[in-house]
């Protein structure tokens, strides 16, 4: 892990000085969020007030649990820590606590719940007696999603220097994550920062070389949040043009046989999480039922509950949100999704003939940046630290010749970067594509298929929308009135958010 992080620096000039400040804004902006859901919970009467109601769990051996916790010490404390659980916090901390109790538990997936129910078995344990379970589970998750967020902030720090090639627009970007107008979620008990965590980690990780501990990342995400199945479009992407290298230039068909069936595997294996997930689902609610007890999803050919789940109790569908009296909702959603679709437009425009073509219409050996996609992790378990370095410029070497000596033969087919503005060397390269891809397949599943408020936590996981916001604040063609808006948006939803929301008030 040392290994790929030293690799993936080598064009950062301050590694470590902005890594010290990413650190210290993702505290400072998780103590803000927390110091802003404490204020306006003290001043506020929540809409909702039923955040304390806890009934006894189905399962009959929980009994002794509501039992001690009547004999708490603390109860005012722990009653003050259980109006802070809201909305979809009421669901991960029932689950941690009692399990899948009900159908529509099923729609929030294990991992948060999990780890909240180890946290308060293991380290948090003592506290049990004081405040009682269920504020330990909420005090659990808090700390799982607060923390999850501080790494997540580094990571995508890491991963921006990688991409862009500019601490200092990877440093912007970070910032800018750290204070993002959907910071209310990743401040409770939601599954957005373990979320972003695992995704934007396990990505750094594949772009670092570390393709087997990015796929274990990326397959926990999948666990996390139902999106993380998504995250297989890099490794397939990563496959198509290692296949391609292998066919194409090394001329070696059983390389890229090899490939296929390594990057189908890896795909699998992002898959299974989920899947094993739905298939427990249906062996709670389906197995060993009679015909005529079961639920419509179970008699399906293929009996996927998630969906079943998200349609059924919550009216997720196709356009199924399309009605005059959600515009408010549409209103509220519109400034992310500007900003994605900008910043989709923007990498497109930069080449968009490499971009459209996926980047097969050039040699992936043509350039620097490819290595990443078609040799990441070769030859890494016997290297030294100073040989991978030494190799990793003598490969940067090679594939700056390359590009010469192609340029002049192949004319406009072959990207030469050197033809490129300053601006557009430092943002756009092959390996931003399958991002920007994946970013126009959330929005387009935001907008047209879930409840389109959601979009602002939806789309605030995804790296290119920090690295066009970045690109934005200092660009000379733009003015500086796009950079106030854009913090302004951010602080208006953390405000508004963070009032809303911990008062139980409906917020994206």
């Amino acid at each position: 892990m040392k290994m790929a992080i030293r690799s993936s620096m080598i064009n950062d000039p301050a590694p470590s000085s902005h890594t010290r400040i990413v650190f210290r804004s993702a505290i400072v902006s998780r103590i803000l969020l927390l110091t802003l859901m404490v204020i306006w919970r003290s001043i506020l009467t929540p809409y909702d007030t039923s955040a304390s109601i806890n009934p006894s769990c189905l399962s009959s051996t929980t009994t002794t649990t509501h039992h001690h916790e009547q004999l708490i010490r603390f109860p005012r404390i722990a009653a003050a820590i259980e109006n802070g659980i809201v909305w979809d916090s009421v669901y991960f901390v029932r689950i941690a606590q009692c399990g899948y109790e009900y159908e529509q538990t099923y729609a929030f997936l294990p991992l948060l719940p999990f780890c909240i129910s180890f946290l308060s078995r293991t380290v948090l344990q003592p506290l049990i007696p004081l405040v009682g379970h269920r504020a330990v589970l909420a005090l659990c998750g808090y700390l799982l999603s607060n923390m999850s967020f501080v790494f997540a902030a580094l990571f995508l720090y890491r991963l921006s220097v990688i991409i862009l090639k500019d601490s200092e627009s990877s440093l912007r970007a970070s910032i800018l994550f750290c204070f993002n107008p959907a910071s209310i979620f990743y401040s409770s008990i939601y599954s957005e920062s373990l979320y972003a965590l695992l995704s934007i980690g396990g990505l750094y990780f594949l772009m670092s070389g570390a393709n087997n501990f990015a796929v274990l990342w990326l397959a926990f995400s999948g666990c996390a949040r139902s999106n993380g199945v998504l995250n297989a479009g890099y490794i397939g992407f990563q496959t198509m043009h290692r296949a391609y290298d292998a066919v194409f230039l090394q001329k070696r068909a059983f390389l890229a046989f090899q490939v296929l069936i390594s990057g189908i595997l890896r795909c699998v294996f992002i898959f299974i999480p989920f899947v094993a997930f739905q298939a427990y689902g249906y062996y709670n609610l389906c197995d060993g039922l009679s015909p005529e007890k079961l639920r419509p999803w179970c008699k399906a050919k293929i009996p996927l509950l998630y969906n079943f789940i998200q349609s059924h109790y919550w009216g997720v569908g196709f356009l199924r949100y399309f009605q005059l009296k959600q515009l408010p909702n549409f209103l509220l959603a519109s400034p992310i999704l500007s900003i994605a679709l900008c910043s989709i437009i923007h990498y497109v425009k930069l080449q968009p003939k490499e971009f459209f073509s996926l980047g097969f219409r050039v040699a992936p050996k043509s350039y620097g940046d490819a290595r990443i996609l078609i040799s990441p992790g070769i030859n890494t378990k016997n290297t030294s630290p100073s040989e991978r370095d030494t190799s990793t410029v003598s490969q940067e070497d090679q594939a700056r010749r390359r590009r010469k000596s192609s340029s002049k033969e192949a004319g406009p087919t072959v990207l030469a970067t050197e033809n490129l503005s300053t601006d557009k060397l430092g943002k756009f390269s092959i390996i931003i594509i399958p991002f920007v891809l994946h970013l126009g397949f959330m929005v387009a599943t935001a907008f047209l298929v879930m409840h389109v408020q959601v979009a602002t936590r939806f789309l605030s996981a995804s790296p290119p929308i920090y690295w066009f916001a970045s690109y934005v604040l200092v660009s000379p063609s733009t003015s500086k009135g796009w950079g106030y808006l854009i913090w302004g948006y951010c602080a208006a939803y953390i405000l508004i958010g963070s009032l809303l929301f911990s008062n139980f008030y409906p917020f994206t």
